[in-house]
């Protein structure tokens, strides 16, 4: 098949909005107008993809390679499981939440059936990947469990990865979903004095900094129509997030986190002790103070990814500074929780801060 032929293939597969975007950023990048990409023409995240774009291996990136490398991408993003059945809810997907034709700045949205006069709280989840991994796809089958025993509106949030842009732009997504959740509040019944986030790993950082930067004007961003609105949470739970990124090497592990390939040196966008002014700024126990939301903490002492000191340095921090931290220990666990004691744990915490009840969580260390 001819290269041409290949090419106007993809622009027909190519919606146009893609497309236009496609072609905006080639422009963009080739800063000598010669029709043609060079590495060094690449901002840093998109260069480490040179050599999977160049598939003809001449040294350059034409428009058709960027087209087809863009196009593969958004079918591999199409190609996640369809959209998740729910007893009891309707299901809405691929909600632009940053004005943005992007398709990992967008959430799907779980809203029950059952008529209700007051608004509903809401449960957010954030799915993990190493910042580098993963969808927003499939996250509301993972809380499906807590929405229908609390009634309350799911939300699955997309986020831009570390192929794409580097940090702050992951926390700078997350809250503008967050703002935009608020701001459509009345539209969709929700009452936006009572959103929780869920996360695990990736995710779980994400929302341990949601958690902890409430009102921090650096961490919000400019993205999205509600810049005005808030984007403080009513409380979080935290799947085994690394909070501390410079000391995750001090524990032994499966994974070099001081290497330049690391999950964590690519959310930084180089060696993270290289760089440890922006790798603090990306830890959430450096943002801990006494007004941050109730935070549940849940790692397995045999987490060979992320090293469970991290949860219980983070949850220290926090209780000394008098926040409302719990931390549930899972003996023997690796990178991976579940167990009926776990969903428990989790509704009873779900349930005070969403709902009002008065049942308390405790640190509690639970068997795998």
């Amino acid at each position: 098949m001819k290269p041409a032929y290949i090419y106007l293939m993809a622009f027909a597969m190519m919606s146009s909005a893609i497309a236009q975007t496609a072609d905006r950023r080639f422009n963009d990048w080739d800063k000598n107008k010669d029709g043609r990409l060079t590495k060094s023409e690449l901002p840093e995240g998109p260069r480490r993809n040179f050599e999977k774009v160049d598939t003809n291996k001449d040294g350059f990136i034409s428009l058709q390679e960027h087209v087809l490398f863009l196009t593969r991408g958004q079918n591999r993003l199409r190609r996640q499981p369809p959209p998740a059945v729910i007893t009891g809810y309707a299901v809405k997907v691929n909600i632009p939440y940053a004005g943005s034709d992007n398709p990992r700045q967008m959430l799907d949205l779980a809203l029950p059936q059952k008529k209700s006069t007051k608004p509903r709280p809401v449960l957010a989840f954030i799915h993990g990947g190493g910042w580098r991994n993963g969808s927003k796809n499939g996250g509301l089958r993972r809380i499906q469990t807590y929405l229908q025993a609390g009634g309350y509106v799911g939300v699955s949030i997309g986020y831009r990865l570390t192929g794409e842009v580097q940090w702050p732009a992951q926390i700078h997504d997350c809250k503008a979903a967050i703002r935009w959740l608020k701001a459509n509040a009345k539209k969709y019944n929700l009452d936006p004095n009572r959103i929780a986030v869920h996360g695990t790993s990736a995710g779980g950082h994400l929302v341990a900094m949601l958690g902890v930067t409430g009102g921090m004007t650096d961490m919000e961003g400019q993205l999205g129509d509600h810049l005005k609105t808030d984007s403080r949470v009513a409380c979080v739970v935290d799947y085994f997030g690394p909070t501390e990124l410079l000391t995750m090497d001090d524990h032994p592990g499966k994974m070099k986190h001081n290497a330049m390939d690391s999950p964590e040196s690519k959310l930084i966008g180089g060696a993270i002790q290289e760089h440890k002014d922006k790798t603090r700024h990306a830890s959430p126990i450096t943002h801990v103070s006494k007004d941050d939301a109730p935070i549940l903490i849940c790692h397995g002492t045999d987490d060979q990814l992320v090293p469970y000191p991290q949860s219980v340095d983070f949850h220290a921090k926090l209780k000394k500074a008098g926040v409302d931290s719990t931390l549930i220990t899972v003996n023997g666990a690796g990178h991976g929780l579940r167990g009926k004691r776990l969903e428990e744990i989790i509704k009873t915490f779900l349930a005070r801060h969403l709902m009002g009840k008065t049942t308390k969580v405790e640190d509690e260390t639970i068997p795998n």
